[in-house]
C-alpha cells in the first residue's frame, strides 16, 4: 500500500519502520496506539532477496530488516506522532542490531514512503536527540532513513505474535525512554 493524502474521508497512509524483532514492534503500537491505527503488519523490506522467508533474513544473507508496516489515518494519528514513538520505543544508537539480538535484520530504519514522509522523519529525529537518553549520553544515532522498496508479508504465525503468545520472546529494548 502506497502513502496516500486524504486525511479523514477514509484514505489512509503507511508507515514502515524496523527497530529490532517486529514481534515488539508491533506489540508496542497496537497497544499504544490501540483504536487508532487502522492496521499493522510484520514482514520484511530493505534487502535484495525475493520472497525471502523469515529462515532466510535471520540467516542474514538477505539485508532485509524485520519491519513493521502500519497503515493509519492521519485524521487519528500523524506520522510524525508514529515516527517519534518509533525513537521513544528502542535504541537507536545500537547499529544493525537491539539488546541480544544481532544482525541486519534488527537495524534501526525508517522506511519512508513520499517526499514529505522523508522530511518528517528527518525532523522528527532532530528533534529526538535532546529526550533520547542514550543520544544525550553521547550515542550517535544509526537509524537510516531510507524510501521504502518492495515489501514481503512475514509468515501468518508471526502476525501479532505477542498477542497470540502471551509470555513469549521480546526484545528489552522495546519499552518507552522517555
Amino acid at each position: 500500500m502506497s502513502s496516500s493524502s486524504g486525511a479523514g474521508n477514509g484514505q489512509f497512509e503507511t508507515a514502515t519502520v524496523a527497530n529490532g524483532c517486529f514481534w515488539g514492534t508491533q506489540h508496542i503500537y497496537d497497544k499504544h496506539f490501540k483504536g487508532r491505527l487502522e492496521k499493522t503488519e510484520v514482514g520484511y523490506t530493505g534487502g535484495k532477496t525475493e520472497s525471502p522467508s523469515y529462515r532466510q533474513v535471520c540467516m542474514g544473507t538477505t539485508n532485509h530488516a524485520e519491519a513493521c508496516r502500519i497503515t493509519f489515518d492521519p485524521a487519528k494519528v500523524g506520522y510524525a506522532e508514529l515516527i517519534e514513538f518509533f525513537f521513544r520505543t528502542h535504541d537507536p544508537t545500537q547499529m544493525n542490531g537491539q539488546g541480544p539480538d544481532r544482525g541486519t535484520q534488527y537495524r534501526s530504519a525508517i522506511f519512508y514512503h513520499s517526499p514529505e514522509q522523508k522530511e518528517i522523519a528527518n525532523k522528527v529525529m532532530e528533534e529526538i536527540k535532546d529526550k533520547h537518553p542514550l543520544v544525550r549520553q553521547g550515542g550517535k544515532i544509526a537509524t537510516e532513513i531510507t524510501e521504502a522498496g518492495k515489501w514481503w508479508d512475514g509468515e501468518d504465525y508471526h502476525q501479532e505474535y505477542l498477542d497470540n503468545n502471551p509470555g513469549g520472546y521480546e526484545c528489552p529494548t522495546h519499552r518507552l525512554w522517555w
